[in-house]
């Protein structure tokens, strides 16, 4: 059986295919400018990571439009259990530059104080941005488990979990897909099909025809989306999210995009991607794309993009200097990040280790004031 075709809204002059996505020309410019900052990110997270200054970053080059569609559709109440090439989400909902650098630093302000690596980002406000992990899929049976509470408790919550091609193949996909439609959990399944997991193409990923169809296997619906058209997956996934909301059950949807860079700072993906292809994605590029419509609506022009890249670039470098001018986790938070009460035997060996700190002239000890 054939999947369907992508859903489309933004055509070739820009139009909207007659869908009016119910934004302001204040929510577009947002969207746009999110967009454009999430590439600022990108870039200098590529460069304070070849500088030796950060240890690493994922790319998100080519999937900004997945990323704010979606993000776009939900409430800062709901939850979002996002993949770590979803940086877009996190910016789009207010999560400030500077927190997000904090996580790529590793630093004191950092939410996980450096022990987790960096992109793994975590925020409980201004939306539920829950903690991302590198395992693969291990967060969508946990984004059902969630959306399970929201039911139980007689919430109108809903949970968007976010995850690539490649997460298809885990565990975790399974059994969330089959918990969320057994349960009839208010949740959205989020595919971002970006052509490769890692460097394995999506032919060597799945038999299948694409990943949406995978949806008909569990008994809920699967949405075929062009993941570079931002209204496109604003509109597949409002509607997921207003079934989800009603009490109707989980979506999967298929958002086919590409990503125009490596699967992180530590990938050459010149050794397993065609040039030709590269190519032939850069022609769909989804800020260019979403700036045709803006321009058809009459509030876009190369002097707005000129200023909105120069006010990202600059919200960008305000952010790393704030997270390189914080210091880093001192030493007692292996301690206080964990216990409300420290055992004897624990405050015993913490007095040891700030005592060897201090021996070893470490001045982030504490300088041995011990916090419990």
């Amino acid at each position: 059986m054939k999947t369907e075709s992508p859903l489309s809204v933004i055509q070739a002059n820009g139009k909207a295919n007659g869908y009016d996505p119910g934004l302001s020309k204040e929510e577009l410019l947002h969207c746009y400018r999110t967009m454009l900052l999430v590439r600022a990110f990108d870039d200098t997270a590529l460069k304070l990571q070849r500088s030796g200054r950060i240890g690493f970053s994922i790319p998100n080059k080519g999937i900004e439009a997945t990323q704010v569609g979606a993000a776009s559709a939900l409430k800062k109440t709901d939850w979002l259990f996002p993949s770590y090439r979803d940086f877009g989400m996190a910016l789009y909902h207010g999560v400030r530059a500077a927190d997000m650098m904090n996580n790529m630093f590793g630093n004191a302000a950092d939410s996980a104080r450096g022990r987790q690596m960096p992109v793994h980002f975590s925020f409980t406000d201004p939306i539920h941005f829950f903690s991302i992990s590198s395992p693969i899929g291990t967060h969508l049976p946990q984004a059902v488990g969630a959306a399970h509470a929201f039911k139980l408790r007689g919430e109108s919550h809903v949970a968007l979990v976010s995850f690539g091609d490649g997460g298809t193949s885990s565990l975790g996909f399974h059994s969330g897909m089959n918990f969320a439609a057994v349960w009839k959990s208010p949740v959205v399944f989020l595919c971002q099909n970006n052509g490769y997991a890692i460097s394995c193409p999506i032919e060597e990923q799945t038999a299948s025809d694409g990943f949406a169809i995978k949806a008909q296997a569990y008994g809920m619906p699967g949405v075929v989306v062009d993941g570079n058209d931002l209204l496109a997956v604003r509109k597949a996934t409002m509607e997921a999210v207003e079934r989800a909301r009603k009490g109707g059950g989980p979506t999967l949807i298929e958002a086919k995009t590409f990503r125009m860079g490596g699967h992180s700072t530590s990938d050459d993906p010149s050794r397993y991607v065609p040039k030709e292809l590269v190519a032939e994605w850069e022609k769909k590029d989804p800020v260019q794309r979403f700036e045709k419509f803006l321009q058809a609506k009459g509030i876009w022009t190369e002097k707005v993009r000129a200023e909105l890249e120069a006010s990202c670039k600059e919200e960008i470098t305000a952010a790393v200097r704030e997270a390189e001018a914080t210091g880093q986790p001192p030493l007692e938070t292996i301690f206080s990040d964990v216990y409300a009460e420290l055992p004897p035997h624990l405050r015993r060996q913490g007095t040891e280790a700030f005592e060897l700190a201090r021996r070893k002239g470490d001045a982030a000890a504490g300088d041995g004031a011990f916090p419990l």
